[in-house]
Formats: structure tokens, C-alpha cells, sequence
């Protein structure tokens, strides 16, 4: 079909049109990285900590219980889920079943439509080729030949796609967990979600606010501290993150806090500073709390559909992301998004948000999820 056609043909542009559009969406950092990583010694670095505010701050000044929204009705997990991809479930098997309300016989005509609506559907070329291809290799082997059956073998593959290599995440004591991505994503409100869902499982919590670039995120990241009670290491804005980083690891060891979040700058157009950020911030933590499992968990927007999974090919440049944490999937029809980055990246879903809620960001499941996705009990 022309569409179809059009789409695969310009995809290379489109992909550099994100790309650009990306960079041009992150403001200029200041010159913040004064020192290579493997320069710094441990007493520099305890130099500069000196020199800043708040060092090893005792726990928020909490007269009265937080502020925190009443909790909404409670509901089973997986109804949760399901209701939050109602849109995202409607724009990929409404054109899928479309298409095939429109054919009698299975032929190639009817794959091209098929890859057309997985396309449009925001599941992104590549990924909608593959399930096409793994589909006519199970139409062949199987010998199916009704038409209707193409849309239970649609459901398999996607299936078999989100479930494949899925591990699940064990958070271990002690753990430090950095949390990546660009401004606008939903990293703090995640780091607060994470930190509530850590505090429900008894687990001790400190937060490093090591975002010292951007405006107001030092302070956002203290307003989710107080809520769920626990410590926040910061420093004045536009202070060295590594200075953050060494207060926050020894505060988390001398307080026996069983994870550690850091908050860091979200910023890609200059890749090199941020990559010889994240590799100071890491050889810090290697070093000097060397008995710590690290996380590097990518928050992404699912709203942003495509552009999403080009932020993950960015950061997967800069950073060794151990796992993808979704937000905002019960406002988007875009949630397709999670199948191609399974699917190309290979990188496992940590988390997904499925509402506004404190407590609306869930643990990902595989099979769960593609139950919720095709609405199958």
C-alpha cells in the first residue's frame, strides 16, 4: 500500500528528524565537569563536598504527617492495567480487526495492510515487520488458512515479544539506583513513586538530588522526600553532581539505608558530558560503596510514542541501562511503544505508570501485560 511504502521508505529521516528535534528541545548545561573521572581521589572530592551546603543532612524537618493525596478505590492489579491501556489496546486492534473485516482469504496483500496498521498503531516499523514475518512463518507452518484466526496469531507473537528474556527485577540490599532521562519525562515523580513503593515494602530509602542543573529539581525532589518521610542529600544548584553523589553513598552507608535513588541530569545534546558525567558518578559509586548492586533505570514517556524509543538508542550510547521504567501509559494510545523497545533494544520494562497516583506505578509483567493489552482474562 502507498502508505505503508511511504513510511518504510522514509524512515531514516524520520528517525534523524527525531533525533534533532530532541536536541533542540534540552537547554545548554554549564561547564559542571571540571575534572576527568579518573582524576579525582577520594579526598578531592570529600574537598568539595566540604565546601558545599547540607552535607549529610538528619532526616526532613516533618512536624506533621505529609500532604499526600487520598488513595483511590482500590482495585485488582491487573484491572488496574487493563483499564490504563484502554487506549493504547483500542488503537492497535482496532485497525488490526479492521483490516481483516476487509479480507476473505489470507494472501500478501492482507500482511501489507496488517503491517500498515501495526505502523500507524505507533509500534514503529521495524518491530510491525517483524510480527508480520513471524506471523506469515506461523500461517505456513500451522497451514492456516481462515482469516480470523490472524488476529489470535497477532496476539501470540506480541506476546511471545514482551515475554521473552523477561526477568524479574530483585532489589537487593544495599542498592544504588540512577535514574536517567530527559526533562519533561516524569523522573522525579518517578523517583517519588519508587521511593513509596520501596518505604510499602519496609525497605530504608535515601535520595540524592544530583539533578543540580536544572531549576527547581532539587526542590521538587525534597517535597517527595518529606511525603514519604525519608532523607535527601543536596547541594546548592549548579554544584558538582559528584560532590552529591560521594555525600549521598556515605550517608547511605553510615545511615544502613537499603537503597539509594540518585536523581541526575536529563540533558543529550552533548553527549560526551553527559557521558563523562554518568562515568564519574559511577566510578564514584564503584569506589566507594563497592559492595552496592547499581540499577540504571531510563524513564520514558510513553506519550511520545516514537521519539521515545529514539531517547532510549541515545542514552543506551551514554549509559548501561539495566532497565526502562514507562510513565503516563494510561493517557496515551501510544503505549505500543513498550512492544518495539522489548523488541529492538532488548533492554527489560522495570515499571509502568497506569495513573496519577502515589501508588499507580506497578511492577511490569510480561504476561500480565499482554493479557491487559489484547483484554484477555
Amino acid at each position: 500500500m502507498a502508505l505503508f511504502k511511504f513510511l518504510k521508505n522514509k524512515k531514516t529521516k524520520e528517525q534523524e528528524s527525531e533525533n534533532n528535534n530532541l536536541n533542540t528541545q534540552i537547554p545548554d548545561e554549564p561547564e559542571d565537569i571540571k575534572k576527568e573521572a579518573e582524576t579525582l581521589s577520594t579526598e578531592e572530592i570529600q574537598t568539595i563536598s566540604n565546601e558545599t551546603e547540607n552535607q549529610f543532612p538528619e532526616s526532613p524537618n516533618i512536624s506533621e504527617t505529609p500532604d499526600i493525596p487520598p488513595e483511590k478505590k482500590k482495585v485488582s492489579l491487573f484491572a488496574k492495567i487493563k483499564a490504563g491501556l484502554s487506549k493504547t489496546r483500542q488503537n492497535i486492534m482496532s485497525g488490526v480487526e479492521q483490516v481483516l473485516k476487509n479480507f476473505t482469504k489470507i494472501d500478501e496483500e492482507l500482511f501489507e495492510e496488517l503491517e500498515e496498521a501495526l505502523i500507524i498503531s505507533d509500534i514503529g516499523v521495524d518491530t510491525s515487520l517483524s510480527i508480520i514475518e513471524q506471523v506469515k512463518d506461523i500461517v505456513k507452518r500451522e497451514k492456516i488458512s481462515d482469516v480470523s484466526e490472524i488476529k489470535n496469531i497477532i496476539v501470540r507473537v506480541i506476546t511471545e515479544m514482551l515475554e521473552k528474556d523477561n526477568t524479574e527485577l530483585k532489589i537487593k540490599s544495599p542498592t544504588v539506583i540512577l535514574v536517567i532521562g530527559v526533562n519533561g519525562v516524569g523522573k522525579t515523580t518517578t523517583i517519588g513513586k519508587l521511593t513509596h513503593n520501596f518505604k510499602e515494602q519496609n525497605k530504608k530509602v535515601i535520595l540524592a538530588a544530583a539533578d543540580t542543573f536544572r531549576a527547581a529539581a532539587i526542590d521538587q525532589l525534597q517535597i517527595w522526600g518529606e511525603r514519604s518521610q525519608v532523607d535527601v542529600i543536596k547541594h546548592q544548584e549548579n554544584s558538582d553532581p559528584g560532590a552529591v553523589v560521594f555525600d549521598a553513598v556515605q550517608a547511605a552507608k553510615s545511615r544502613n539505608a537499603d537503597i539509594l535513588i540518585c536523581d541526575t541530569a536529563g540533558r543529550l545534546h552533548n553527549k560526551k558530558n553527559l557521558m563523562e558525567e554518568l562515568r564519574k558518578i559511577s566510578k564514584i559509586i564503584n569506589r566507594e560503596y563497592s559492595e552496592a548492586n547499581v540499577e540504571v533505570f531510563l524513564v520514558l514517556d510513553a506519550t511520545t510514542g516514537q521519539n521515545a524509543l529514539q531517547q532510549a538508542k541515545l542514552f543506551k550510547e551514554v549509559a548501561d541501562i539495566t532497565g526502562i521504567v514507562l510513565t503516563k501509559l494510561d493517557g496515551t494510545a501510544k503505549g505500543g511503544i513498550i512492544i518495539s523497545i522489548k523488541n529492538e533494544l532488548k533492554i527489560p520494562v522495570r515499571f509502568i505508570g497506569v495513573g496519577e497516583g502515589i501508588d499507580d506505578l506497578q511492577k511490569f509483567n510480561a504476561s500480565d501485560f499482554a493479557k491487559a493489552l489484547f483484554d484477555m482474562e
